[in-house]
C-alpha cells in the first residue's frame, strides 16, 4: 500500500529505540491484529517508545505482536500517513495546528474515529473503535424514560459527559429509533462521521465536517433549507452553532447534540457563558423554551472488574425546570433539587443512581464516592450502609493493586491487499 500523503519527517530523539519490524507490517493488518487480540477494545494507541497498545475497560495494555516491537517515530509517522491517505485538509491541520481528526475504516472489521497529533517532535495516534452495528436502546441499556427524548417533537436534546463516556453511542441510538419509526428526513453533521446509518423508514443524510461542509454552523444553516425533521449536530462548539441550533429548535425541528460538560447544571452554565453578559437574559429565555432533555452520562468501573456501567442524569423540561433555567438557580431552587424531586417526571440525578449501584453491590463504595457529584452528602447518605459492611469493604480499606495483565500474544491478520475505505 502506497502513501498518498507525505507528512513532515518526525524529529527523532537521540535515544530513540532501534528500527523494528513494524515497518514491514501493513497498517490494516496491524489494526486487525490489535482488535482481535483484545476483547472489548475501545481505543488503539500508537506511541513512540511503546509497543502498540489497546484500551479495554479503562486499562491500557501493551501487545506482543509477532514482528512488531517498540514503535519508533518513523513507525508512527508511517502509520499516520497511511491513515490520512489523500486527505489534504487533515495533512494541513496536522502541519499547522499539530493535530487532526479523521475517520478510517477496515472493511468487514470496524470503523474508527482517529486523532493524530505531534508530541516531542514525533507523531502519536489514538483510534477510537466504532462498532459496526448501530446501537439501539436495548444494546445500550438506556433508561426507558429516554424513549420520550427520541420522539420526533421540536426542541433540543443534549447528551453530555466527558470524552469516552458514550455520548455518540447514545445519540446514535436516538437517531436509529427515529429512523426505524418515522417516515421523515434526518440530517447529521459530524466530525468525523462515526456510526453509518442506512435508510430505514426515514431518509437519512450524513455530512462530515471538512469533507462535506466547512463548519457545523454553515451546515446547520443549510439544513434549515433541506426540510429535515431531525438534525444531529456532532458538538455545540461555538456561539454561532448554538444560535443556529436554537433557531432550528424554535422553527419546529428536533435538534440533538453533545457538550463536554459533567452534569445538567454545568451544561446550562456553559451555553449561557458563551454569550456576552448583556445577551444572557434573552438566551436563558430561549433555552428555557427550547430544551427538552439534558442527559448527562458517566462510565463507572464495575466492582467485579468486568467492564464498566453507564450512569445517567436526566433533566427534563417541566414548568419548574424551565423556570430555574430562565431565572437562574438559587438556594432551594436548583436543577439538582428539581431532578431529585422529579422521578414522576422521568428525571433522575447522578448521586441517587450511584447510591443505588453501591447498595446493590454493582460498584464499590470508593468508586461511587469518586464519581459522585457531592461525595460528602453521598457518604452521609451511605453512613449506615458503610458501617454494616465488613472491614475489607469499608471506605478506609487499602486496596491492593492488581498485577498488570500479561500482554496478549497476537499474530498477523487480514490480507495485505485489503482496500481501505476512508
Amino acid at each position: 500500500m502506497t502513501n498518498a500523503t507525505q507528512l513532515p519527517p518526525p524529529v527523532t530523539p537521540s535515544n530513540a529505540a532501534p528500527a523494528t519490524g513494524a515497518a514491514q507490517v501493513p497498517t490494516p493488518n496491524l489494526i486487525a491484529t490489535m482488535l482481535r487480540a483484545t476483547k472489548g477494545a475501545s481505543d488503539l494507541i500508537f506511541s513512540p517508545g511503546r509497543a502498540p497498545q489497546v484500551e479495554a475497560s479503562g486499562q491500557l495494555i501493551q501487545l506482543k505482536i509477532a514482528g512488531v516491537g517498540v514503535l519508533t517515530p518513523d513507525d508512527t509517522a508511517r502509520i499516520a500517513s497511511d491513515l490520512i491517505g489523500h486527505n489534504t485538509h487533515a495533512t494541513d491541520d496536522l502541519r499547522n495546528s499539530g493535530s487532526c481528526d479523521i475517520s478510517y475504516s477496515v472493511p468487514k472489521l470496524s470503523r474508527f474515529r482517529v486523532n493524530i497529533f505531534t508530541q516531542r517532535g514525533s507523531y502519536a495516534i489514538v483510534m477510537r473503535v466504532i462498532p459496526s452495528d448501530v446501537p439501539d436502546f436495548k444494546t445500550r441499556s438506556l433508561p426507558s424514560q429516554l424513549l420520550e427524548a427520541a420522539e420526533l417533537r421540536p426542541g433540543i436534546v443534549l447528551v453530555t459527559g466527558p470524552t469516552g463516556s458514550g455520548k455518540s453511542s447514545t445519540l446514535a441510538a436516538f437517531i436509529n429509533k427515529i429512523n426505524e419509526e418515522n417516515a421523515c428526513h434526518i440530517i447529521t453533521i459530524e466530525d468525523p462521521i462515526e456510526f453509518l446509518h442506512s435508510h430505514k423508514k426515514a431518509t437519512i443524510h450524513q455530512r462530515e465536517l471538512h469533507t462535506d461542509t466547512p463548519s457545523f454552523a454553515l451546515a446547520l444553516r443549510a439544513a434549515l433549507r433541506q426540510a429535515p425533521k431531525a438534525i444531529l449536530v456532532g458538538e455545540m462548539r461555538d456561539r454561532e452553532t448554538i444560535e443556529v441550533a436554537l433557531e432550528a429548535a424554535e422553527t419546529g425541528h428536533l435538534v440533538l447534540s453533545t457538550l463536554h460538560t459533567i452534569d445538567a447544571s454545568k451544561t446550562i452554565e456553559r451555553i449561557i457563558g458563551v454569550f456576552a453578559l448583556g445577551e444572557q437574559t434573552a438566551i436563558r429565555t430561549r433555552i428555557a423554551k427550547s430544551f427538552r432533555f439534558i442527559i448527562s452520562q458517566r462510565l463507572l468501573p464495575r466492582r467485579d472488574g468486568v467492564g464498566r456501567i453507564a450512569v445517567f442524569e436526566i433533566l427534563k423540561s417541566t414548568l419548574r425546570t424551565r423556570e430555574y433555567v430562565q431565572k437562574g438557580e438559587s438556594e432551594g431552587k436548583s436543577l439538582l433539587d428539581a431532578m431529585r424531586d422529579g422521578s414522576m417526571d422521568s428525571m433522575q440525578c447522578f448521586d441517587d443512581e450511584i447510591e443505588k449501584l453501591i447498595r446493590e453491590g454493582t460498584i464499590d463504595i470508593a468508586t461511587g464516592l469518586a464519581y459522585s457529584t457531592n461525595p460528602g452528602n453521598m457518604q452521609l447518605a451511605l453512613g449506615e450502609f458503610i458501617e454494616s459492611q465488613p472491614d475489607a469493604l469499608r471506605l478506609s480499606r487499602v486496596v491492593e493493586p492488581k498485577p498488570a495483565p500479561e500482554p496478549p500474544v497476537a499474530t498477523h491478520a487480514l490480507d495485505p491487499e485489503l482496500e481501505i475505505q476512508r
